[in-house]
């Protein structure tokens, strides 16, 4: 197989300026080697299609069949959520005639960045879980364990910045640049099992030379994310914020103002100095809010979640966060949690509340978990391939209802074969919040995760909540990713500890065994079956 140079010398002949924006990039590329295969060249008379993700890959090339190349950003095996797109996927944009995104925040911004800015002018870039709203796809919120007896505390991004040109490659940058109280504040991300990453630590200081970058959160236009955060000592902590719109890497940051948080820790919320009357914030779930469109900082909260319509803008000159008591734990021996300080100390806590890094939007994006909705993004996928390869109409809309009338029996299927549980026992413990789709679609309870906080994973009280819930609901076996396996130690040490089955299902990824959509679900609706409808 002939080496990439040739290639990369007729991809620069485009008239595209932004090409040679990566030209270093590709210049690297070519100093490692040939590959020992191209996915999307400059030859080929096909259209060539990007996807980000593997599921979406089969969608098209079932679609398309012989008339169009196509090939995924995520490789199989890998998680969408976290992936970092290689020089090898920015090249493979660069061919692209035509691109397709899940979106609604399911993919790292990171992979949206390498499609939306290495796309040639004038090709199509879909976001069909957005799109196939139109061909009659059902969306439904995320919603939220609200169990939790403290108050959730995340980051959000509220409405366009169109006025800013903002579009969804966008950063808004929220930067702690100074905090204050009688001990050390820290805001975090779990990552998946209990990574850490850092975005506000007082204990290092803040450092206006480089930006505060290490105090600074990266969302998304129209993101939301769950964060941990922690208070080494009780007593009043205020926390000053500033918020600006990076709608290019190459333009200058728009500013969106500062404020300053009040926390109470561990004191009472109504005796902060200099807020007497303010309102307090002790439940629910709160987020720490960027506007683009008013361009200011606030308090998005709903202090009684019960959801999104109830939440109102608190201000925070005026509101108190509080930190109970009863958020004072113990952080636990795990040689991860170090940070937090020494094994048996004490912290307060407001915990994350889901498990994993988790940064999305209102809706849930894993929509093909019901099959109707594959069906809707098969529609979008045939009537975009039609637009770009006009003479393939006849082939593309044979494949597409020969592809609709196997999703059609595959949703038959996996609802009939569902539906041979036994209700009592459709209950759904994962590692992972991708089956709400599935669960609303073919009646499956999603019962929950290992533990709503990983930061305590190995904490004695949360693995008595989950085994009260086991025997409560007396389930049999709880459900495992096979991309996240090796990492996933909480489950299995319970699932053993308890005697459950440990059963495989596919959330966003295929991998050596699994590697269609068709095959997915169907393999998904045994896996429910087979392990729910058997004794321990």
């Amino acid at each position: 197989m002939p080496c990439v140079g040739a290639g990369v010398v007729r991809a620069f002949r485009r008239p595209n300026p932004r090409l040679w924006l990566m030209l270093p990039l590709l210049v690297a590329l070519l100093s490692a080697g040939c590959r020992s295969e191209v996915a999307l060249t400059a030859n080929d008379e096909r259209v060539q299609v990007i996807t980000t993700t593997g599921i979406l890959r089969d969608l098209v090339s079932n679609v398309g069949g012989e008339r169009v190349a196509v090939s995924s950003l995520v490789p199989d095996s890998a998680d969408p959520h976290s992936y970092e797109p290689s020089l090898r996927d920015v090249r493979d944009v660069v061919y692209a005639d035509v691109a397709f995104s899940n979106y609604l925040l399911l993919e790292e911004q990171a992979v949206v960045k390498a499609l939306d800015a290495n796309l040639r002018d004038g090709v199509p870039n879909i976001s069909l879980a957005e799109g196939a709203v139109k061909y009659a796809a059902e969306i439904i919120p995320l919603v939220e364990d609200v169990s939790l007896d403290t108050i959730w505390l995340g980051m959000r991004v509220r409405g366009t910045g169109a006025v800013q040109g903002a579009n969804r490659s966008s950063d808004v940058l929220l930067t702690a640049t100074a905090a204050n109280g009688p001990g050390r504040m820290l805001a975090y991300l779990t990552e998946s099992f209990g990574n850490p990453s850092f975005y506000v630590d007082s204990a290092d200081g803040f450092d206006a030379a480089n930006g505060f970058r290490d105090d600074t959160a990266t969302l998304p236009p129209d993101a939301h994310t769950h964060m941990s955060w922690a208070f080494t000592e009780p007593g009043v902590y205020r926390l000053t914020m500033r918020a600006q719109l990076a709608v290019t890497p190459e333009t200058a940051p728009v500013p969106l103002g500062e404020q300053v948080f009040t926390f109470a820790v561990g004191v009472d919320p109504h005796s902060v100095p200099g807020m007497a009357g303010a309102e307090v914030l002790n439940s629910g779930h709160a987020d720490v809010t960027v506007d683009l469109d008013e361009r200011r900082l606030y308090l998005f909260a709903d202090p009684e979640g019960s959801g999104e319509a109830n939440q109102r803008v608190y201000d925070p000159a005026s509101t108190v966060i509080e930190v109970p008591n009863k958020a004072l734990l113990e952080v636990p021996g795990d040689r991860r949690f170090r940070f937090l300080g020494r094994p048996g100390t004490q912290v307060y806590q407001l915990p994350q509340a889901v498990l994993g890094k988790h940064v999305h939007g209102e809706i849930d994006p894993h929509l093909w978990q019901n099959v109707r909705n594959a069906i809707s993004y098969t529609e979008l996928i045939r009537d975009t391939l039609i637009g770009v390869d006009p003479q393939g109409a006849t082939d593309y809309r044979t494949n597409a209802s020969a592809y609709i009338r196997e999703l059609e029996t595959l949703d038959t299927q996996v609802r009939d074969t569902i539906a041979r549980i036994p209700p009592s026992r459709r209950h759904l413990v994962s590692t992972h919040d991708a089956f709400g789709y599935l669960g609303q679609a073919y009646g499956v309870q999603i019962s929950g995760f290992v533990t709503p906080h990983p930061a305590t994973e190995p904490s004695l009280a949360d693995r008595r909540r989950l085994t009260e819930t086991i025997r409560n609901l007396d389930i049999p076996a709880v459900f495992l990713e096979p991309n996240v396996a090796a990492r996933s130690t909480t489950l299995t040490e319970v699932a053993r500890e308890e005697g459950l089955r440990v059963c495989a299902i596919y959330g966003d990824t295929f991998d050596r065994d699994v590697t269609t959509y068709v095959d997915m679900m169907r393999f998904n609706a045994e896996s429910l079956h087979n392990c729910l409808t058997t004794d321990k």
